[in-house]
């Protein structure tokens, strides 16, 4: 496989991420990871396992009637079956009680990835905030 192949697929595992997100989609969410997959900074504590993760976010998009998550192209080095991404992301919240209130978050995701049989798959996702606001 080329390196653009593997940039290519990288770049759709996250956006896939960002997509099922957005669509609710948590069987497609859940397809993104390892079953071991590794979680920092989406709050104080390390998550670790994508069953587990996938059950957390499901909760957490209970708070919003919408989400958007807009990527940035990747920054990715590949390296044979593990590869290392920087993306950038400005993620939208539409609070579900808050009367029209948004959360805008904007940050970078560093994501170690592996090729696994069924293709690239997350294996540590670190979230880094660069800000946020709330409107109402």
């Amino acid at each position: 496989m080329s390196d653009a192949d593997d940039r290519r697929q990288l770049q759709d595992v996250m956006l896939s991420y960002a997509a099922a997100v957005d669509d609710r989609d948590m069987v497609r969410y859940r397809a993104c990871f390892t079953d071991d997959v590794e979680i920092v900074g989406f709050g104080e504590a390390v998550v670790k396992g994508a069953d587990t993760w996938t059950t957390s976010v499901q909760s957490q998009l209970e708070a919003f009637s919408a989400t958007q998550h807009l990527m940035s192209p990747q920054l990715a080095t590949v390296s044979g079956d593990t590869a290392s991404a920087r993306t950038d992301v400005q993620a939208l919240h539409v609070l579900k009680d808050g009367d029209g209130a948004m959360f805008t978050l904007w940050a970078t995701y560093l994501t170690d990835l592996i090729r696994t049989g069924d293709g690239w798959k997350i294996a540590r996702h670190e979230l880094v905030i660069r800000g946020t606001q709330q409107t109402s």
